[in-house]
């Protein structure tokens, strides 16, 4: 295999359910992922934030963070992302003053401003006062002044102390599939990642906006991008599409309002699907890279260039925990991780 680009790959991780296997278990093979992620050379490992749903484990990644970041010693973790408008400014900055009191240098605070489920669950989990975007551009600001000590002079909390006192900065994150982040991280001069694996319609346009627009800031002197990307790689590109049959049903699942697991491979090549559903599959397909390494990594580059992209962060789901894991240890071969991290 010839020298692959200099590329840096991360980790998103969304903490899926398999059928048949428990939340816990699901959330231990987290951990066991990410402690394999930093030996095969992958440069951070965000957790998702997700409620009320059947098929992913994790309702509160700063939490879940801590536990992978006591697992691994030199792996950027982070969350991608923390929902704000769930949240209170204020306590976002402590919980992530704390993280950087614990684990200095290695921690990654990325937001977003989607429900991470149905409104109904948006709604319990706020007290039946979901905020929505409104407020978002607003308390994204207060969670970086009160983690920078950096209030404007008339904001009403500017002599609050934030504790831990005097601990670093985690790099912050924008996360976005609309045009809407985008906007904000150039304007705000943030980092920004957008979510090819929502919607592969338009983040390439959305992504060059965000680094034409960008405004420098105290926190970054100069756009810096992360396309995420649904990957899932197999020894073939035969058996990478065999194993897709599982997303291909998660997906339609959820097309259809079922919450439930992620189908296991045996439960997907057992269910009937109709032209209809291979239509919709095929639309799905789109936002997903699927194939033998080769593959993987030529369409990897394409994304890349497209997106003119800094970095590219993968989630791979499938239906068992092992060939989640051979995946992102293919993909790890295919991009050379270990030689990276050796010229770095």
């Amino acid at each position: 295999m010839t020298a692959a680009l200099p590329v840096s790959l991360s980790i998103l991780d969304q903490s899926p359910i398999i059928s048949g296997h428990s939340a816990s278990e699901a959330i231990a093979a987290t951990i066991a992922l990410a402690v394999a992620a930093e030996r095969l050379g992958y440069r951070r490992y965000w957790l998702a934030e997700h409620h009320g749903l059947l098929g992913l484990a994790d309702p509160c990644p700063e939490i879940l963070l801590t536990r992978i970041a006591a697992a691994t010693s030199t792996l950027r973790v982070g969350t991608g992302g923390i929902m704000l408008p769930y949240y209170s400014a204020f306590k976002v900055a402590e919980v992530f003053r704390m993280l950087e009191a614990l684990f200095p240098g290695r921690i990654d605070l990325g937001v977003g401003r989607a429900p991470g489920g149905d409104m109904r669950t948006a709604n319990a989990m706020s007290g039946g006062r979901y905020r929505g975007a409104p407020e978002f551009a607003e308390q994204v600001q207060d969670v970086i002044g009160y983690l920078s000590g950096a209030l404007p002079d008339e904001h009403p909390f500017r002599d609050v102390v934030v504790q831990p006192a005097r601990t670093g900065m985690p790099e912050f994150w924008m996360l976005g599939s609309s045009d809407y982040g985008a906007a904000l991280a150039a304007a705000l001069g943030l980092r920004f990642t957008f979510a090819h694996f929502i919607t592969a319609q338009g983040g390439d346009v959305v992504t060059r906006a965000y680094r034409e627009r960008f405004q420098p800031s105290p926190l970054v002197s100069k756009p810096h991008s992360m396309v995420a990307v649904f990957v899932l790689c197999a020894e073939t590109d035969a058996e990478a599409e065999r194993l897709a049959a599982c997303i291909d049903l998660r997906r339609l699942q959820m097309d259809a309002g079922i919450n439930g697991p992620i189908p296991t491979l045996a439960e997907a090549e057992s269910t009937p699907l109709s032209e209809s559903d291979r239509m919709r599959i095929r639309q799905h397909r789109l936002r997903a890279v699927i194939g033998s390494p080769s593959r993987v990594r030529e369409q990897l580059l394409a994304l890349r260039e497209r997106y003119a992209a800094d970095e590219i962060i993968v989630v791979t789901i499938t239906g068992d925990y092992p060939s989640r894991l051979r995946s992102y240890e293919l993909l790890a071969e295919a991009f050379e991780l270990h030689n990276a991290e050796k010229r770095k």
